[in-house]
């Protein structure tokens, strides 16, 4: 590395130590770039982190005797079921129980600015402004790969900074929970109760991935179907869950008043007991060598991308490509071997 790189690492490395949100904003931006000279730098950074951990992460509400692991929840659910204001009501939750949050927001990209969509500080503001809390949309950056290390590598940056709990929202049911749900130690899945049919819309995988359930928005009139539909999900579970394995709670809870969100947190809680330090070790592992796999894929993408060779042909393939005298399968190994070529 440059003087320069190498004076921007170390000047991160401090602010993330001492808690600096503004720098670890920027360490966040520097690992979700993909510009080749921020790519190096990220992973110099990173390097360092892991090299030389911050003992910051040291609360015994953690719930596991390794005080060096954080707590990693990924949160997913239907559009409209609440994800945010649950969010804002269980961060405030523990961070009034002497908790650090850390909420990472996986958002769609702009397809002009390739930034984050939903603006979640603005649907968090109670929580944005505490002080023990740090909020940050991350764009998916429109692949898999993308969301897979940006998303990861900005959960290293908030527990080097101390941050005890991480919660990372997806944007509703598809592929992308699959993909948070293999970084993430528990995986709580949010449903509604008027939905008609409770297993409607939601997709078999996505209930063999949850390791909590929640039915929300359980207040008021809406409370005894809410419980209903948690029967109704319970019941559905058995019909997809091996015997002798964790049988994924369903509970009911309302984001908006705050109602049974801490009764959410103890099943969070249970199943990460359940893990035990062995289990969790085991699981952190096998997600780092899914991991590695995520970052060789991206990185091989973003050869690709800038491959002169490939970029020589892209313009011919397309034309031909659009004008149907070439298939997708010819036009993709064109490209490969003019990529092998390089």
């Amino acid at each position: 590395m440059d003087e320069r790189t190498t004076a921007l690492v170390e000047t991160l490395l401090q602010g993330i130590r001492s808690g600096s949100r503004a720098q670890m904003a920027r360490a966040i931006t520097l690992v979700e770039s993909t510009a080749p000279r921020h790519r190096e730098a990220a992973r110099e950074l990173l390097t360092e982190l892991a090299t030389n951990p911050n003992s910051g992460v040291t609360n015994p509400n953690s719930g596991v005797t390794n005080p060096n692991s954080a707590i990693r929840v990924g949160i997913s659910g239907v559009p409209g079921v609440g994800k945010s204001t649950f969010i804002e009501a269980l961060g405030s939750q523990l961070t009034a129980a002497g908790h650090k949050v850390g909420v990472l927001a996986v958002d769609p990209s702009s397809v002009r600015t390739g930034g984050s969509v939903l603006g979640d500080k603005t649907r968090m503001s109670q929580l944005s402004a505490d002080p023990n809390a740090f909020i940050r949309p991350s764009p998916s950056a429109g692949t898999l790969g993308g969301v897979a290390r940006a998303t990861t590598q900005s959960m290293a940056v908030l527990e080097a900074a101390g941050y005890d709990v991480v919660l990372v929202e997806t944007v509703g049911v598809g592929q992308s929970e699959v993909t948070v749900a293999g970084m993430v130690d528990t995986f709580l899945f949010l449903t509604l109760a008027r939905t008609g049919d409770q297993l409607q819309g939601i997709k078999k995988g996505i209930l063999e991935l949850a390791d909590v359930i929640a039915v929300n928005k359980a207040d008021g009139d809406r409370e005894m179907e809410a419980r209903g539909a948690a029967r109704e999900l319970a019941g559905a579970l058995r019909l997809v869950r091996g015997h002798g394995e964790w049988a994924p709670p369903v509970v009911t809870c309302s984001g908006l008043t705050g109602t049974r969100v801490d009764e959410v947190w103890d099943q969070v809680q249970l199943h990460r007991e359940h893990l035990g330090v062995e289990g969790l070790a085991r699981k952190r592992a096998e997600q780092q060598l899914e991991f590695t796999w995520a970052l060789v894929r991206d990185e091989l993408a973003q050869r690709l991308r800038h491959s002169k060779a490939v970029r020589a042909v892209q313009d011919e393939v397309r034309t031909a490509v659009l004008a149907g005298d070439l298939t997708a399968p010819l036009a993709a190994d064109r490209l490969l071997a003019a990529y092998d070529t390089e």
